[in-house]
C-alpha cells in the first residue's frame, strides 16, 4: 500500500475537499492547512476572555465549539478574492479578543437565540464582530443588525470568503 501523500515529505499541495476552492486557497494564503491546530493559543483565548468582566459585571461564555474553532483558525488573516457572488469580500480575522469589551452585546444576542456567543473575530477591520455559539454556528454583528453567516464554521466562512449575502437575523 503506498503512503498517504500527507505522510510523503515535499508532497505536493493539494485542494482539501472540506472547501470549495476558492475558500480553500483563500484559507492556505492566509495559513491555514488540513490539521492546523493550536489549542495552547486558544486556552489562552479562552483564559482571557473567562477572566473579564465588564464594569457592568457582564462575562464571556466559552465552549467547545468556540475553543475548536479558535484552535484551527485563531490568528488568521483571510482575504476572498474579488468581486464576490453577491456582496464585496471583507478582510477576516480570527482572533475572539476582538470583541473583548463586547461581553454585553453577545450575551443580549444569545438571549435572543436561546444560545450562548463568544466571539470569534472581526470583519472589514473592525466594522462588524464574528461570533460563534455553542453549536458552532456563526454570526456577524455590525451598526446593521445582526446576519447568521452558516451552521458552522465552515459555511460561515464560505459565506464571508465568496461574498455570498448572509441572512438578516429577525428579518424572516
Amino acid at each position: 500500500m503506498p503512503p498517504h501523500p500527507q505522510d510523503v515529505p515535499d508532497a505536493p499541495a493539494t485542494p482539501s475537499t472540506r472547501f470549495p476552492e476558492t475558500v480553500d486557497a483563500a484559507l492556505r494564503e492566509a495559513g491555514w492547512l488540513p490539521g492546523r491546530w493550536d489549542i495552547r493559543g486558544a486556552e489562552q483565548w479562552a483564559d482571557t476572555l473567562r477572566a473579564h468582566v465588564s464594569p457592568a459585571g457582564h462575562q464571556h461564555a466559552v465552549f467547545p465549539a468556540a475553543v475548536e474553532a479558535w484552535a484551527e483558525f485563531g490568528g488568521l488573516r483571510i482575504t476572498g478574492p474579488a468581486p464576490g457572488r453577491q456582496t464585496a469580500p471583507a478582510p477576516v480575522r480570527i482572533d475572539p479578543l476582538s470583541g473583548l469589551h463586547l461581553a454585553r452585546t453577545l450575551a443580549d444576542l444569545g438571549r435572543a437565540l436561546d444560545t450562548e456567543i463568544a466571539p470569534l473575530g472581526e470583519e472589514g477591520d473592525g466594522r462588524a464582530l464574528l461570533a460563534i455559539d455553542s453549536e458552532g454556528r456563526i454570526y456577524s454583528i455590525d451598526h446593521t443588525g445582526d446576519w447568521y453567516l452558516g451552521h458552522d464554521i465552515d459555511q460561515g466562512l464560505a459565506t464571508l470568503i465568496t461574498g455570498l449575502q448572509p441572512v438578516r437575523l429577525g428579518s424572516g
